[in-house]
């Protein structure tokens, strides 16, 4: 019976072979009609014809000259058409839907070329499996050839195009002298309107992947704007993304905080939104500004950080020695590192920001009014005057503590 089989595969490889040409237009008809990613250009279209007849003709070569699977590679033009897919931002999925759809269709071909050999049942339906499983095997092995080409090429396609695009939008950032038009050329966006920016990127020691991580932040901005970002990569561990439009953007806040909450590897820092060429740079550099006070480690717990309610720290930290001297001469022993003090300081802060009204302070504290008024009275006997003298400094100086996470110069000699 296995001679008998071995013929039968051998006869039906041939009459195969002998069409071959008018098959491979039948099934690239197929795929067009079936498979919208497949309806391409005429030069990308040349190739997938290629693509489809290389792998008809390995398939009727294995089966008619007994070709082991140990010996069967990616054609070249499968393996340039994979490229191509990949190069255009087709999906995988429909290209392998075409390699599942190709086989059913060549197996198909195969059992109507057996209908017409003088074969028994019982040969016909063991020719048949012998057949339907080689086509199977060479499908499966070059299938995993191609994903592995396609993905290589994605990446690499990927990273030369954000390359690229990286490379324009800091020539936009830091061109003086650019006019907006041909910044506008060089981006092929306008800047007319507003712009938000956000800085994204991945905590130290992270161990979720980063590229899906920092993917995840853009679409969460996405979400919680209604626009989609411009969005570079300014390293493995980084994004910098706008969001532009028309009107001044609005950012759903509790929305964004609620998503980054399940992502707590994941940060960003957020501009101040401006408008026009000059909009689209400073709206950058409030973010950067509110990310350097991020990294300041002074709350390790926030992930969202919005320039403007760091805005007068963003302007401080790049001087972070001499601010902690002169921060230290306001608040004198008020810059204490134990945890009484600390609390003491935080209780000032707000309370200052309420404009001095114990009860809006103790309502945003969570304690009773009264243990507000004692600890202004403790803060106050600490630095020898009331707060309304030299107020301003002092909030400043409060402000410069919490958001830049300053200690006195006696704590950081102990914790260095």
């Amino acid at each position: 019976m296995s001679v008998q089989v071995d013929g039968a595969v051998h006869d039906v490889a041939q009459h195969i072979q002998a069409d071959l040409e008018n098959l491979t237009a039948e099934m690239t008809t197929m795929f067009i009609d079936v498979i919208p990613e497949f309806r391409h250009d005429d030069a990308v279209r040349r190739l997938m014809v290629a693509s489809t007849s290389s792998n008809l003709t390995a398939i009727v070569d294995m089966l008619a000259l007994g070709i082991s699977l140990d010996d069967i590679a990616v054609p070249p033009a499968a393996a340039e058409y994979a490229r191509r897919f990949a190069q255009h931002g087709l999906s995988l999925e429909g290209l392998l839907r075409a390699y599942r759809l190709g086989e059913h269709m060549f197996v198909q071909w195969a059992m109507t070329v057996l209908g017409r050999l003088d074969l028994s049942t019982e040969e016909a339906l063991a020719t048949t499996s012998r057949i339907a499983l080689l086509t199977n095997s060479y499908i499966d092995q070059v299938i995993e050839g191609i994903i592995d080409i396609y993905e290589d090429e994605r990446r690499r396609w990927d990273a030369r195009s954000d390359a690229a695009r990286a490379a324009q939008v800091r020539a936009v950032l830091d061109t003086e002298g650019l006019d907006l038009a041909s910044a506008e050329q060089m981006l092929s966006t306008s800047l007319r309107g507003w712009h938000l920016a956000a800085i994204i990127w991945t905590r130290p020691g992270s161990s979720a992947p980063a590229g899906a991580e920092l993917r995840a932040g853009a679409a969460m901005l996405a979400a919680a704007t209604g626009k989609s970002p411009l969005t570079i990569s300014a390293d493995e561990q980084t994004h910098w993304a706008w969001i532009s439009s028309a009107g001044k953007p609005v950012l759903d806040v509790p929305r964004l905080k609620e998503e980054l909450s399940r992502h707590p590897e994941l940060c960003i820092a957020l501009g101040d939104p401006s408008s026009g060429l000059d909009g689209f740079r400073q709206t950058f550099r409030d973010a950067q500004r509110a990310r350097d006070v991020a990294v300041t480690g002074a709350d390790p717990d926030r992930s969202l950080i919005l320039h403007s309610h760091v805005a007068l720290a963003g302007l401080l930290v790049d001087h972070l020695p001499d601010v902690r001297v002169w921060a230290e001469r306001a608040l004198g022993d008020l810059m204490g590192d134990d945890d009484a003090t600390i609390r003491l300081r935080e209780t000032v802060r707000v309370f200052l920001d309420a404009r001095g009204s114990f009860t809006d302070a103790a309502a945003r504290l969570h304690v009773h009014k009264n243990t507000v008024h004692y600890r202004v009275r403790k803060a106050e006997e600490i630095l020898g005057h009331s707060l309304a003298e030299n107020r301003l400094a002092i909030e400043v100086a409060l402000l410069a503590c919490a958001q830049l996470g300053l200690r006195s110069a006696e704590g950081a000699r102990r914790s260095s």
